[in-house]
Order: structure tokens, then sequence, then C-alpha cells
């Protein structure tokens, strides 16, 4: 058990995901009274989403981890007018969320080139503050990384997902058989032969309670918020975690991912899934794999499950595949049906802003009652 939490602190320790900066901004330049002279505004902090960085680059690049802008100049005969201090610009990967030591979301960085004022420079001094210069915005925020993927795999430890992940990609994720060799999240391109690349991220096995934390809870259901579509991977045969806890079934393993998930956030839960059923080369998988379809069916047979684990409901699954990605069985099929999946929901997203255009012109369009035939040409009877 040491070796392994030696190994896990040891890749762990190579990935940051997360990051705490001092900033500030600079200080205003002091005002010229006998002449009316306004002091330079300091300069600002800024964050900056750049591709191909890391947060451990940003890390071991700036290892004190403080950022203060340059302050404004001081107003004089040759220049009343003080010039703005210089700014600061913080190179960040893409897909950090800023925020603030109490929660406050700064800003969102999802694109390259995405920028977020996190810290602005004082003002300079003039006639409003008798000249004197004030002090830049002085803040702790939090770099939180969130990666950005079209597929993300959700999974109990052992599930198979970096198995799955090495057989659909070009990722070389770790693979052993005990648990928790995932302890740091991969990225794997799944390639097609017109060349589309789908990215799929394996990330770190959930355990029971992960919604509270436990294990490696918030640092992997975190990273699920922000890809498109989940791959629920499940062992067709159960697993049990330790000889200390009960085994479960594979349907149960369905139920207590889609809890752990409405825990945390319930909206996961209403991102479109696909259910991937591993280990199709054990023996009595067939068994198996027609009883998970029929408790999928019936939404029975939650056998030992108690109450408060069994989830309100479970993903509408579009597909369930079988597959084993020790011998490549259903791989073919599980590559088409995550680009068809994908494909659809971009054309409904493409749908969607021209909908929503055409129902506002029709609330903008009066309607106009048209008179019924007969009695618009009806006439008055002689008395």
């Amino acid at each position: 058990m040491v070796w392994i939490s030696r190994v896990c602190w040891r890749k762990y320790g190579n990935f940051v995901d997360n990051l705490r900066l001092y900033v500030r901004g600079g200080s205003g330049g002091m005002g010229m009274p006998r002449l009316g002279g306004q002091g330079g505004t300091g300069g600002d902090v800024w964050v900056v989403a750049e591709k191909h960085l890391t947060l451990k680059r940003v890390k071991d690049r700036y290892p004190k981890k403080r950022f203060i802008a340059g302050g404004g100049s001081n107003s004089s005969i040759r220049a009343l007018k003080g010039a703005k201090g210089e700014d600061v610009e913080i190179s960040v990967p893409v897909g950090i969320r800023v925020t603030t030591d109490n929660g406050q979301v700064l800003g969102q960085l999802d694109y390259e080139g995405d920028k977020v004022l996190v810290a602005r420079g004082g003002h300079g001094g003039s006639l409003n503050s008798r000249f004197l210069p004030r002090k830049g915005q002085l803040r702790q925020i939090r770099l939180d990384l969130r990666l950005i993927a079209d597929m993300g795999l959700v999974g109990f430890p052992n599930a198979g997902k970096s198995s799955l992940l090495t057989a659909l990609s070009h990722a070389t994720p770790q693979i052993a058989s005990y648990p928790f060799t995932t302890v740091r999240p991969e990225i794997g391109k799944v390639m097609y032969t017109d060349h589309k690349q789908v990215s799929v991220a394996d990330l770190p096995g959930l355990i029971e309670g992960a919604h509270m934390n436990r294990g490696m809870g918030h640092q992997f259901l975190k990273h699920v918020e922000r890809t498109k579509q989940l791959l629920f991977v499940v062992d067709v045969c159960g697993f049990q975690l330790a000889s200390s806890t009960p085994f479960r079934s594979a349907f149960e393993a369905v139920q207590l991912l889609s809890k752990e998930l409405e825990l945390y956030n319930k909206e996961l839960l209403s991102k479109p899934a696909i259910l991937v059923v591993n280990k199709m080369d054990l023996p009595e998988a067939e068994t198996k794999f027609r009883e998970l379809e029929s408790q999928l069916e019936k939404q029975e047979g939650l056998g030992d499950l108690p109450e408060n684990m069994v989830p309100v409901s479970l993903p509408h699954f579009k597909h369930t595949v079988p597959v084993s990605a020790l011998n490549g069985l259903g791989l073919p099929r599980l590559k088409d049906l995550i680009r068809q999946s994908l494909e659809e929901q971009n054309a409904m997203e493409a749908e969607r802003p021209h909908a929503d255009r055409l129902r506002e012109l029709r609330r903008e369009v009066p309607v106009v009652a048209r008179p019924v035939w007969g009695e618009a040409h009806s006439t008055s009877e002689p008395s």
C-alpha cells in the first residue's frame, strides 16, 4: 500500500490542475498640485489563454507565484499627464476557470487569446484625490483547469477505461491489474480514415462517495463538466474495490456512477451518454450482458443497494455497446457510434439558434384573427 501511494503521489504530482496566485495591480503615480498635473494609472494584471501550455509549466516558471503590475508615472513639468504603468500578462493553458478565494468566478478561458482582468491598477493622483495616488487592486486568485474533450470516460477503478482508451486511440496511459492505475487525466485522439479526430479523456476512477471528495472526487468530477458527452464504462461481470467492500454487479455500477454524478451536479446526467460494457472476453459475459440489458430496460434488479444510493433516474443512454478492449470485439462499432453521436449533437446545436430566432420572429409578428367565411358573407334577413 505504501508503494502504491508513492506511485500515485509521483504520477499525480507531475500533473497540476489547480494553482493559487498572488496578483496586484500597479499603484497610481503622484499628481502635481502646483500645475494641476495628473499621475498615471497603475498597470493591470491579466490572465491570457495560450495553447501548448500546462499549469505545471506555469508553476515551474514562476515559483513565487506573485505578479505585480508596474506603477503609473508621476506627473511632471515635462509630462503633466503621467504614463500608465506596464501591464502584466500571465499565460495559462486553455480551459482555465479563474476564481477568487471566496469562489467568485472572474472568467473562463475556453479559447486561445481569451483574457480576464484579475487586478486593476490604481488611479493616479488628481484634483479629486488631492493629487494623491491610489494603490492597485490586490487579490489571491485560483486557476482551475478543466479539461476540454469530446468524450469523457466515466467508470469505477479497474473497469478497463485505460485499456479502452489505448485500443481506441494512440494514447498510452498506465495499465495494470490493480485499481487506481489512472491517477491523472489522459487525453487520447480517436482517428478516422477521413482524418477526423475525436478527443477522449480517461479520467481517474471514481469511488463511492466521490461527490464528497473521497478518493480523487472533485479532481475527477470537475473535468467531467467540460466534456461534451460521457462514455460510461462498466465491467460486464461487476467489480469489488476491496475485500472489505461489497461486490457490485454491472447494473449496480451503472446506478452508483449515476448517483455520484447526480449528487455532484445533476446537469451532468443530462449530457448525451453511451454505455460501454467492457471485458466481453470473460467467461459467462454473454449471459451477464443479457441480464444487464434486461435490468436497464425494466429499471429493476437493484439488489442490496440502500435507498440513498439509488439515483432518481439513469442517464438516457443513446447506445449500449458490448466490447472487449483486450481482443478488439465491438471497437469498430463503438468508434462509429461515438462519431455519429457527436455529429448529431453538433447538428442540433447548429439548428438551435435558427429555431430560437424563428420563435422570436413569430412572437414579434401579430396574429390577426380571420373571420369565419359564413359570418363574413352572411346577410341579415328582412324583419
